[in-house]
């Protein structure tokens, strides 16, 4: 099982991030690289959760996704092609005085079939630079996509 823990430092507010992350139309691989929006599929969605199928490349997961703490989101893998359901991605927003947000984010990696473990291993190691890089671009394009919805709005 693999545990990756990274952080990043955004003007992104945590309702803009949450609002990134829960946005599941078309595009969301602008936002985040390993969603294709073609293996994208919402079985339900409420206010504060859903249950969505996402993946790229031959790996999909469903997660059921939570956000009803302001300050955290949960994804929670319950099923999958190559993760088990002990997998998950977790994300923390601390609020900071200058109106910045500091985003701590776990992924968990369980491999339920020998590729999944096999991937687990590779993440662990020398694939943690692929993650980190996939987290970064996702804050920085939320960050992006927020700060253009505020130049739109002060129109």
């Amino acid at each position: 099982m693999a545990t990756l823990h990274f952080t990043a430092t955004t003007t992104a507010t945590p309702e803009q991030f949450v609002a990134g992350l829960t946005d599941f139309g078309p595009g969301r691989a602008e936002l985040f690289e390993n969603s294709a929006d073609d293996e994208l599929k919402v079985h339900s969605r409420g206010p504060t959760e859903a249950d969505v199928t996402e993946g790229s490349s031959g790996i999909w997961e469903r997660l059921h996704y939570d956000w009803s703490d302001p300050d955290r989101v949960v994804l929670n893998t319950t099923d999958s092609n190559t993760w088990s359901n002990k997998s998950s991605h977790t994300y923390t927003f601390n609020r900071l005085p200058e109106g910045m947000t500091v985003i701590d984010y776990v992924v968990v990696r369980d491999g339920k079939t020998f590729k999944g473990r096999l991937l687990g291993v590779v993440l662990g190691t020398v694939g943690k630079g692929r993650l980190k890089k996939a987290f970064d671009g996702a804050v920085k394009a939320i960050e992006a996509r927020s700060n253009d919805a505020g130049k739109a709005g002060a129109v």
